[in-house]
């Protein structure tokens, strides 16, 4: 439930817009919803960030939050990255709201680059940053022909791209952003998340909200809705495989990132997610001898 009153304690907005713009947002996040993966305009609004840090997804964070809501938001996976720990602290301050790094507390998760490794339900909204919300815009340049495009469902510029990257280097060499069909009609970024945590959009239990402060455009993908990556019979979607488990609690089905071992020059593997990471470590499940990771390592993993 969102107050009434614009005017919270503390002399500020509650959630920082004022209430004209959040039901602006709001109106946009319908139709966006109800079209699924079309790109939505709406009047974004100058926030105390730089654009392309974020400022569309907390604009759209901001126009849903309630008091009784509880946000995550992680950066990269972690949530003790600088822009995780800013944009969790401004909501702390403006709305008052409480605040966690669990992923199954949370009513509300505000990410940059990844999808938790916890599946999400029906009662949470997923809100994602996104720089570049057109997907063929590397393929043209110019907004009224990439509209035309969309309108005409035409898309097979994507789909040379990829056959291109097959043809050069046997296989499509995308690692992240890579382009998916919604609902079997529009093309749409999935924001520069690894394209290992694509098939988390499809059939998603949860309200996927994508934010473009910069490029003034926001889409949707509601929940339960069908999201295809593209690809050939010949050459299916696949998502990245590492030979070796996470260091720290032994999982061999997360997104891994490389870090710094505890000896000079050596490289270990440890999950993105470090919410998920330290669920698996405080429950015992660990397939593996756990690797002591490095000052830096251990920083990042903690928040330190």
């Amino acid at each position: 439930m969102i107050p009434d009153d614009d005017e919270d304690a503390g002399g500020h907005t509650f959630a920082y817009l004022d209430e004209q713009t959040k039901r602006m947002v709001r109106r946009a996040i319908i139709k966006a919803v109800c079209i699924p993966g079309h790109q939505v305009p709406f009047g974004s609004r100058e926030m105390p960030l730089p654009a392309g840090w974020g400022t569309g997804g907390l604009q759209v964070t901001a126009s849903l939050i309630g008091p009784d809501d509880v946000l995550k938001v992680i950066d990269q996976g972690t949530d003790a990255a600088t822009n995780a720990l800013s944009i969790r602290a401004f909501f702390r301050r403006v709305a008052g709201i409480a605040t966690t790094e669990r992923t199954p507390e949370a009513s509300i998760v505000q990410t940059r680059h990844r999808i938790p490794e916890t599946p999400l339900e029906e009662h949470q909204i997923l809100v994602l940053q996104v720089p570049q919300p057109e997907p063929l815009r590397q393929l043209v340049p110019r907004e009224p022909a990439a509209r035309r495009m969309h309108a005409l469902a035409d898309y097979g510029a994507m789909y040379v791209k990829l056959y291109e990257d097959i043809a050069r280097f046997g296989r499509v060499t995308l690692a992240y952003d890579y382009p998916v069909r919604v609902n079997g009609r529009y093309l749409a970024s999935p924001s520069p998340i690894p394209r290992f945590d694509n098939p988390k959009l499809h059939r998603g239990r949860a309200l996927a909200l994508f934010g473009a402060g910069r490029e003034r455009r926001l889409y949707a993908i509601p929940p339960y809705t069908r999201v295809e990556s593209l690809d050939f019979e010949d050459h299916p979607f696949e998502v990245q495989r590492w030979s070796v488990g996470c260091a720290l609690c032994g999982s061999r089905s997360s997104y891994l990132d490389e870090i710094a071992g505890s000896t000079r020059g050596e490289r270990v593997f440890a999950c993105s997610d470090t919410d998920y990471c330290g669920a698996r470590r405080a429950s015992g499940s660990n397939d593996l001898a756990p690797v002591e990771p490095s000052a830096a390592g251990r920083s990042r993993i903690s928040g330190e």
